[in-house]
């Protein structure tokens, strides 16, 4: 198995575009960085003047766990169409160039063929968080110094101890990673069916997309579909940032969120082992 996964590994890290993301995420972080370095005081004093009339807010200052706090906002529900890119094209990117069958026809499983592409996706995935972590967060607090950091909502102001960010930002990025897995997953699905490799990738975006737009719709016949919407869910890492925590909010999510990877995956098995490979 993890010889097969070594091989569907150089095949991702062969492509390109398997760095755009990587490529993007420190472009992105390190605008954002510079940005805030230059201004960040100005900012953050905007932040708050809103709520000086209402608040005292003392001896906090602009620090690395706001800083990654607000990388992680701007980057996190951008980062589908980076996996989407790479995990796309998986199966359907061999079929359009007929090295399908030639694989197809090794003295190996189905199976095995299709979790060996399975895991070179998590293992891309997971070292995309990663390198997010690293520049959002380990960068920040280097460059910004740690501190409290204040999380302002429309209608609430939560202050997070500095102690007590670290362990909250790496299950931030663990939620972030499972989040991603659904759409991995998603994707390899519309792979499995697709004989082009251009159109698995666009098809995901666009789900996403729609999904993504009816969750900001507050219409009755809309609010009724987005609890089954793993879009709704993918945003459950924020919720990791209140005081006190909602529990049972985010074990849902995290249960719909595994249910749609299980669901996507199972799909995806049953129907590549039963596609007839003509070319």
């Amino acid at each position: 198995m993890w010889q097969l996964t070594k091989i569907e590994l150089f095949k991702v890290f062969s492509k390109p575009r398997s760095y755009i993301g990587f490529i993007a995420i420190l472009v992105i972080v390190s605008v954002i960085q510079v940005a805030l370095y230059a201004d960040g005081k100005s900012y953050w004093d905007f932040l708050i003047q809103s709520l000086n009339e209402s608040f005292v807010i003392e001896n906090l200052s602009f620090n690395g766990n706001m800083v990654c706090f607000i990388v992680l906002q701007a980057l996190i529900v951008q980062m589908p169409l980076l996996v989407a890119l790479v995990s796309g094209d998986s199966i359907s990117g061999e079929a359009a160039a007929g090295t399908i069958r030639s694989l197809l026809s090794k003295p190996v499983s189905r199976n095995r063929i299709l979790w060996s592409k399975i895991l070179a996706g998590e293992i891309y995935t997971f070292a995309l968080v990663l390198w997010l972590g690293i520049l959002a967060w380990l960068v920040s607090l280097l460059v910004f110094g740690h501190g409290d950091m204040v999380i302002i909502k429309s209608d609430s102001l939560t202050i997070i101890r500095n102690a007590d960010a670290a362990w909250r930002f790496i299950l931030a990025l663990g939620v972030a990673f499972l989040s991603l897995s659904v759409v991995l997953a998603l994707a390899l699905l519309l792979s499995a069916y697709s004989d082009n490799s251009i159109a698995p990738i666009i098809i995901t975006m666009s789900i996403i997309l729609l999904f993504t737009i009816i969750g900001t719709f507050d219409i009755p016949f809309f609010n009724n579909i987005k609890p089954f919407l793993f879009t709704t869910h993918m945003i459950i890492w924020r919720n990791l940032f209140d005081r006190p925590l909602p529990l049972s909010m985010i074990y849902q999510s995290i249960a719909i969120l595994v249910a749609h990877f299980v669901l996507f995956t199972s799909i995806t098995f049953i129907y590549f082992n039963k596609k007839d490979i003509t070319q």
